[in-house]
């Protein structure tokens, strides 16, 4: 197609050679030529109500024919105020977070959470964490460590972030609980030695790591967190950009450990993949923001309001969560039972429908970035789609849209199967 020629190939292809989609269809899509793919990538965890799903669709149908853009400095909408109603009702309970500020895009809603921590406390520093993913931006490209392939060539990169480790327990050799202490003793560490607590204004934490290896964090590491950030007056910020919505089986990622945030948040699935993004924290926090200090003309945009509250209305009604939870299962009981046959996956994890299959060298232990993304080559071949993450691109990652059945998990593992044994020589 001619007009391929002309857009800026900064974006990274997934796929060789690409396809051209023409339309999707719940946990499918369709390219120009008809071919269906089974979709397990969901737009890098975007459409969690799968494809084109009904009532989303016709809540965006609706509301372009009446208002498409409502300027948030200029009027409230119906829709918005709609969204803060649904989304009161999914907060994590007891959180007390019942404030909302809504932009674009993950990387410009990670901005705002670290604006708003400053000004709250007066304090100038963030501490991060090894293998974290925040954005593109330039603030928040300095926060993200999980591939130097964001940050290369940018230099110099914005002061006052921290970097600690994470507890990535197959990465460090160690099991969840020395893994978990190890990663505090770090921590605190490194409020004595680099960024002073007085002078650290938050800690942000991907309850479950994303690009840097759809990493489950010993139950442990959470609370503690919580309770260091505690004794610091240090603003805790849960980054559910891509954990969030129902993907680990609740509708947040930390609701698996019952810590409360300090700020919650969110994009990619809220929407159901139109560009929106939310900040939830308490009221008594989010009164320190001065008017007019943050905003945006799209943030909060009248259709992408309305799609998010159709998209909170479709997973509680069908219990999405739920369904994550045992498509999940599902999904993991049959790579481990894959693992055994191929001894270059080295470990099977996750948590609901945010799983991770990580191929390691059987004799050595290094990462093995060749086979996984081979076995991305062959299933896409075969008519699956599935992406790679973790710094060594070595981690092939599972993110099927909520809507999954049995039967498409069944399928996708067969598929993924038949991939792995095409590459036994």
């Amino acid at each position: 197609m001619p007009g391929l020629d002309h857009i800026s190939p900064v974006w990274s292809r997934a796929f060789t050679p690409s396809i051209v989609v023409e339309r999707g269809e719940g946990p499918y899509l369709f390219d120009v030529d008809g071919k269906r793919y089974l979709d397990f990538t969901c737009g890098i965890g975007v459409t969690n109500t799968g494809h084109a799903h009904p009532k989303v669709v016709k809540a965006i149908q609706d509301q372009a024919a009446k208002l498409i853009h409502g300027q948030a400095n200029i009027v409230y909408h119906q829709p918005m105020i709609d969204l803060v109603d649904e989304m009161m009702t999914i907060m994590p309970a007891g959180s007390g977070l019942d404030s909302f500020f809504f932009s674009n895009s993950g990387a410009e809603i990670v901005e705002a959470a670290v604006k708003l921590a400053k000004v709250a406390t007066g304090r100038q520093n963030t501490i991060v964490f090894a293998g974290s993913f925040h954005g593109r931006t330039h603030l928040t490209m300095s926060m993200t460590t999980s591939k130097t392939i964001y940050r290369a060539g940018y230099q110099p990169m914005v002061p006052g972030i921290f970097v600690t480790p994470y507890p990535y327990t197959y990465a460090l050799h160690m099991d969840e609980s020395a893994a978990s202490e190890y990663c505090i003793a770090q921590l605190k560490k490194l409020l004595k030695a680099q960024t002073a607590p007085e002078e650290t204004a938050c800690l942000i934490v991907e309850p479950v790591l994303g690009e840097g290896g759809y990493v489950v964090p010993p139950a442990s590491f959470v609370p503690a967190l919580r309770a260091l950030c505690d004794e610091h007056g240090i603003l805790l910020i849960a980054d559910e950009i891509q954990s969030g919505f129902g993907r680990t089986g609740k509708f947040f990622a930390v609701e698996h450990f019952e810590v409360m945030p300090d700020m919650l948040i969110m994009a990619k699935g809220i929407a159901s993949g139109l560009p929106l993004s939310g900040l939830a924290t308490r009221q008594e926090l989010m009164a320190k923001w001065k008017p007019g200090s943050h905003g945006g003309t799209f943030g909060g945009n009248v259709v992408a309001c309305a799609a998010a509250v159709a998209t909170i209305r479709a997973m509680k009604e069908e219990k999405l969560p739920e369904n994550a939870t045992a498509r999940g299962a599902q999904l993991m009981d049959g790579l481990r039972r894959l693992q055994k046959d191929f001894q270059s996956i080295g470990e099977v994890r996750g948590l609901g429908l945010m799983v991770a299959t990580e191929f390691s060298n059987a004799q050595s232990g290094e990462p093995d970035a060749d086979t996984a993304r081979a076995a991305i080559r062959a299933a896409y071949e075969r008519g699956l789609m599935l992406l790679t993450c973790g710094t060594y691109d070595n981690v092939v990652r599972w993110i099927p849209p909520l809507i999954v059945t049995e039967t498409q998990i069944g399928d996708a593992l067969r598929i993924f199967a038949a991939a792995l044994d095409s590459l036994t020589p």
